[in-house]
């Protein structure tokens, strides 16, 4: 097992894996049905030709870019495991940004509070606020059925149903009452803009916006500023391309706004308040 390996991160890295050892345990991991780290206590293990066969396969598949998160239906988000498909954004760390900061914000708050999750998508947002704020009931909402139908499993998955509820529509519309916090990781590339390609393998509704890619964020901020409480919190995050347009609508809308950033130091997410 231990040559096959080395051949397959190889193999990988010459097809343009930013993390061709990782990618390749994976999908090994994922031909077998094991861990990952089950793999260590396995190295003398001999692959048979069906499991070297579908191995091939997927090793294949990374080599053109496809996600790997797409080849094992799964993905691992704040440390939560979450099922994908090709009908939602694969979940980025970068994200978490906006996730630890809205579990900050309901816990500090100690009372229940009703928060939105606006462009779900798989529900990761939705499901990690909720899982780790107990005190918090989210409306997650998408346009897409498909994506809802992944979102729904992962509520269910978690055992989340009775304080995550799923509904369909635009931005905040199917979503009832107003709310303490608003959270959305909505499309914000610019259209023509040149990507990764396990990037652009992901749903182009999910990804781009018209323009410089602000155009429904700055719906949102328009939205979302009717419908929070008193003190209310939007959470949003952005590409710090548009992290001017982004800041110029709060301050049209909102009392005041601060900028976090990622692990890499880039301007992620945008909060704003009323």
């Amino acid at each position: 097992m231990l040559e096959v390996l080395k051949r397959a991160t190889g193999h990988l890295q010459k097809h343009g894996s930013d993390s061709p050892r990782l990618d390749s345990e994976v999908l090994l991991a994922y031909t077998l049905g094991v861990r990952r780290l089950d793999l260590y206590v396995q190295f003398d293990r001999l692959l048979t030709e069906p499991e070297l066969a579908r191995y091939r396969d997927l090793l294949a598949r990374r080599a053109r870019r496809e996600p790997v998160a797409y080849l094992v239906g799964h993905k691992e988000f704040m440390a939560l495991d979450f099922e994908v498909s090709r009908d939602v954004l694969v979940p980025n760390p970068d994200t978490e940004v906006l996730v630890q900061r809205a579990v900050a914000i309901a816990r500090e708050a100690g009372t229940p509070i009703r928060a939105a999750d606006v462009g779900t998508g798989s529900g990761c947002i939705a499901v990690a606020l909720a899982h780790y704020a107990p005190n918090v009931e989210v409306w997650a909402g998408d346009v897409s059925e498909k994506a809802l139908e992944v979102a729904g499993r992962n509520v269910a998955k978690h055992g989340l149903a009775a304080r995550v509820h799923l509904v369909c529509g635009d931005l905040m519309e199917p979503m009832p009452g107003e709310f303490d916090l608003v959270c959305a990781n909505l499309p914000y590339v610019g259209e023509g803009a040149e990507l990764p390609p396990e990037v652009t393998a992901q749903p182009a509704g999910a990804l781009f916006a018209a323009g410089d890619g602000s155009a429904v964020v700055m719906r949102l901020l328009e939205a979302a500023a009717q419908r929070l409480r008193k003190e209310g919190r939007v959470l949003i995050e952005i590409d710090p391309a548009i992290l001017e347009a982004t800041v110029s609508a709060t301050e049209k809308s909102y009392a005041g706004h601060k900028v976090h950033r990622d692990l890499g130091g880039h301007a992620r997410v945008v909060e704003a308040w009323s």
